[in-house]
């Protein structure tokens, strides 16, 4: 991880000229400030930020939405915690703060001493702020974010004069791939500043790192690399994950290093080019525990200790030696079912071109899911995925929340205003649910939005040019609904660029599968299966309410399930479900696209194998599959 340290090395004096010459003439000479000091800047003055201004229509979570935000993050908040609580021993007393915020800035989680928790809550830094750059400034959270790298912005350095009693450091938390999980971050009075402090952030860092990529892969083939068998197994080793077929799928910033790799080497190089030596190899005469250990002679001299794990955390039976990861999230979202993985394979064509998406099926099918999935399988994954639900707020208010307002543009408005959903949206991805139900007349202002790719917010002002990809979702028949008059049939030529529709649950082939991954999301580090007679009965079930009643009933199940309960059992279900379960079967209807979805699916798999000349492995790495499945979609 590399360290972009604005320092205290650039003089209080040199900072106001630069701010003064900044105001004045738009632009900063070359070599006044630290390169990245002078590129934060620019870019704020780009996002129009006033320094001596306040932040008007910096977003701030409601309680709900911070409470999505925390389920949705709950495993790096799970994992930063107890690292966070660590941290804050060592500082404490010392007039700061520690804070987890998500790749989008948003903070989730902070701890600090009272007296200075309550000055950082006067400029919102706090848990529902958003501290990207755009909305706070040059601040270590958000400048972090952009660079990627660990960063110190202290005192004057930022941007907003307001935040100025300031000294942060804070460095970005990857995960097994180099995907952005989050940022972490000491902020304390500017007076007590240290030069250690980034260096405890750092260390936290790794400790969550480390945290996380055995909890994704510590039930599979997990190296552990370290110049000293005593440096195997702490914090300091290197870490590769490694599937079936001998392709790395994971890898930590030291096992790069100690094997002189990039990033790009995940999932593009096996282990046996990487260390020269081959599975069997990795794999033959493990110890009682499952350990191997053996030195390896490294190019130029030296030896490279190198430690072979399998199924180090534990699991057995069906958990035993689970798939590799998956490519992305899409290819996440596969366990088996033709129908999905037709859409799946159409959705991964289109992800970043100009064309919308519009999602259709059932409540509870998992449109969100999917659409955040496209987001995070596209080259938009690190900017804002923006949702609304264009049912959930009166007609009255929808308009503010997509368009923003301007300080006093309606009574009730906001003193700062607000930037508007379209916005905030601004080079991620902007998913509209329920589109259906939206407003005739806010469906023309919309229009206009995806026309002219520039947004105005209530209350006048310029317009502000916006770029987002748009993915909209509905479980109405637009095309019924544009002839009844209650849509706009321009908007909705516009908005389906490529119509999805998403499969219900009673439809679907692989509701085990499904039904096994939100186990392991739920309980992982219980090995909790279904009962057979539990598993016959979901079969035979109609799950009206699709994949949010499976998933509230398997969390509901796994809270019952005791400590020592290896299977999901009638016991542990809510009486409404067992009752409902135990009924008479509900008969599956055919759907008339069934067979043809199926056929799509095979179709896009012989294409891709073409179009790789014959070569499997590269094909199956553009699917976002594994070489296994791939085989068993070419046998039919």
């Amino acid at each position: 991880m590399t360290a972009l340290a604005l320092a205290p090395r650039t003089p209080p004096q040199r900072l106001r000229e630069a701010r003064r010459e900044l105001l004045e003439t738009g632009a900063l000479r070359p070599g006044l400030l630290d390169r990245t000091l002078h590129d934060s800047w620019q870019r704020c003055r780009g996002f129009g930020l006033v320094p001596d201004g306040r932040t008007p229509g910096a977003p701030h979570a409601s309680a709900a939405q911070l409470a999505r935000a925390l389920e949705q993050r709950r495993g790096l908040v799970s994992q930063a915690r107890p690292v966070m609580e660590f941290l804050w021993d060592q500082i404490r007393d010392t007039e700061s703060i520690v804070v987890l915020a998500d790749p989008q800035g948003m903070v989730l989680h902070a701890l600090g001493d009272g007296g200075f928790s309550d000055k950082a809550a006067r400029v919102a830094l706090r848990p529902g702020a958003n501290w990207h750059e755009q909305w706070r400034g040059t601040n270590a959270v958000g400048t972090a974010l952009v660079t990627g790298s660990a960063v110190v912005v202290h005192g004057s350095e930022h941007y907003l004069e307001r935040n100025a009693f300031l000294t942060c450091a804070a460095a970005p938390i990857l995960d097994a791939t180099g995907q952005l999980l989050g940022v972490l971050d000491i902020s304390g009075d500017r007076r007590g500043y240290h030069r250690h402090t980034l260096g405890l952030v750092r260390s936290a860092v790794r400790m969550i790192e480390h945290q996380a990529f055995e909890a994704r892969h510590g039930g599979g083939l997990l190296l552990r690399l370290h110049a000293q068998p005593e440096g195997l197994g702490t914090v300091a080793e290197g870490l590769l994950a490694v599937a079936e077929d001998g392709w790395i799928v994971g890898a930590n910033d030291t096992a790069l290093v100690l094997l002189g790799l990039g990033r790009s080497a995940i999932g593009a190089v096996t282990v046996e080019s990487a260390l020269a030596l081959d599975m069997a190899t990795l794999c033959s005469a493990p110890g009682k525990s499952g350990r191997v250990l053996r030195p390896l002679q490294r190019e130029g001299g030296g030896v490279l200790w190198l430690q072979v794990d399998r199924g180090r955390n534990g699991v057995h039976g069906p958990r035993a030696a689970p798939p590799p990861a998956p490519a992305d999230a899409l290819a996440a979202l596969d366990t088996g079912d033709g129908a999905m993985q037709a859409v799946i394979a159409r959705a991964r064509r289109v992800i970043d071109k100009p064309i919308a998406l519009l999602l259709q099926g059932e409540s509870g099918v998992g449109k969100e899911l999917f659409a955040r999935a496209c987001h995070r399988s596209g080259s938009r994954r690190d900017a804002a995925f923006v949702a609304l639900n264009c049912a959930a707020l009166p007609e009255t208010l929808i308009e503010a929340e997509l368009f923003g307002y301007r300080p006093g543009a309606f009574t009730g408005a906001g003193r700062d205003g607000a930037p508007g959903r379209f916005r905030e949206a601004h080079g991620g991805t902007l998913f509209l649910d329920e589109i259906g139900d939206m407003p005739l007349a806010l469906q023309a202002r919309l229009l206009r939005v995806l026309q002219e790719r520039e947004v105005v917010p209530l209350g006048g002002g310029k317009p502000v040019a916006v770029d987002f990809q748009l993915i909209c979702a509905t479980h109405r028949r637009l095309a019924d609904e544009v002839q009844a008059g209650r849509f706009r049939e321009d908007l909705f030529y516009r908005i389906n660029g490529l119509a999805l529709q998403l499969p219900p649950l009673r439809e679907r082939s692989d509701l085990g599968a499904l039904a096994a991954a939100m186990l392991r999301e739920l309980a992982p580090e219980r090995p909790l299966q279904l009962a057979p007679g539990v598993a016959a009965a979901f079969a035979r079930y109609r799950w009206p309410g699709n994949l949010r009643q499976l998933s509230t009933v398997l969390r509901t199940a796994c809270a019952l399930a005791l400590d020592d309960d290896t299977l999901i059992d009638w016991v542990h279900l809510p009486d409404d479900i067992a009752e409902a379960l135990s009924g008479p079967p509900a008969p599956r209807a055919a759907m008339p696209g069934d067979h043809g979805l199926r056929e799509q699916a095979q179709r896009c798999v012989r294409e891709t194998v073409s179009a790789c000349h014959g070569n499997l492995s590269e094909a199956a790495r553009r699917l976002g599959i594994s070489r296994n499945t791939l085989y068993r979609k070419l046998r039919g």
